[in-house]
């Protein structure tokens, strides 16, 4: 075998042998949801009676999709990273009207689940999705708070991180409960509003809408723009007015001026000027008058 034979198959080799491993690297390195990509919601099954759960014929929980909306005619859906409100009115059919007692009335949670990354068949992770509705509960009819915030954490998109950007945490909660809520009764439509938020990071931001939060720099640059704002307040007024008065009142002390106070020299009394043939002298700083020949 020649040496540049053996060199190709050295290299068709080397090139065989990344490729699998890449290959294998990849498939260990499980998917991640893209910008805009849907996320369904589905919640747990129960009964309308005593609103226990419903497992499947495997004694599995049994989970449905979330009630469809009327604006999509489609189930519940979470748009990846898009944090925006998002309306979603259900129809309260017979059944979810009476599940909706349970959940109001706290017998029950409202509980839910999203993919943690897009499903992959069976080995498919859940994040779960908890919707702690407000409302209060009459004989006859329904008050259900229509505005829910909706917070979903995902891991930060590093190297280091396990699954990144996959799901890690989410919760749902009704906000002003008696100021913004519907009356509802069988049959009728019930709007809700979900304040999406999406966050990179476990935690919340401190002092936080949105994904990123100010933080101390609003407030240090608050104390900038204040002490700058004061200072040239403070040299306008020097400049504009304590300036030119001090010129003044230095112009009319060295002319003598008159019109103001007595002027003082050294210890003791001011010396009166020549008048009439008197004369004053001065020593330091004392002073005496002289008065001159009289005719």
């Amino acid at each position: 075998m020649s040496p540049r034979s053996a060199l190709r198959i050295a290299l068709a080799a080397s090139c065989a042998f990344f490729a699998a491993l890449t290959s294998a690297v990849s498939d260990d390195v499980p998917a991640s949801y893209k910008y805009g990509d849907l996320i369904p919601v589905t919640c747990l099954n129960r009964t309308i009676d005593t609103g226990e759960h419903i497992t499947d014929p495997t004694g599995n929980l049994q989970y449905i999709p979330f009630p469809s909306c009327l604006e999509t005619q489609a189930p519940l859906s979470l748009p990846y990273l898009h944090s925006t409100p998002q309306r979603c009115t259900i129809t309260l059919t017979d059944p979810l009207f009476h599940l909706l007692e349970f959940y109001i009335h706290n017998d029950a949670p409202l509980t839910c689940r999203i993919a943690s990354s897009p499903p992959a068949g069976s080995s498919t992770t859940y994040t779960p999705l908890t919707l702690a509705l407000a409302g209060t509960l009459q004989l006859s009819h329904l008050h259900v708070a229509q505005s829910l915030n909706l917070a979903v954490h995902i891991a930060p998109r590093s190297s280091s991180a396990p699954a990144p950007g996959a799901i890690t945490a989410a919760a749902g909660y009704s906000i002003a409960p008696t100021a913004n809520n519907t009356r509802v009764v069988i049959g009728d439509e019930l709007p809700l509003t979900f304040h999406v938020r999406w966050y990179t990071s476990p935690t919340l931001p401190v002092g936080g809408a949105g994904t990123r939060s100010t933080g101390g720099w609003a407030t240090l640059a608050y104390c900038v723009f204040s002490a700058a704002a004061s200072a040239a307040v403070c040299v306008v007024y020097f400049r504009g007015v304590e300036l030119p008065r001090r010129l003044r009142w230095h112009g009319r002390e060295r002319m003598g001026g008159g019109g103001g106070l007595p002027k003082y020299n050294g210890y003791g009394y001011g010396v009166a000027g020549a008048a009439n043939g008197a004369s004053g002298n001065g020593y330091g700083g004392y002073g005496f008058g002289v008065t001159g020949k009289r005719d």
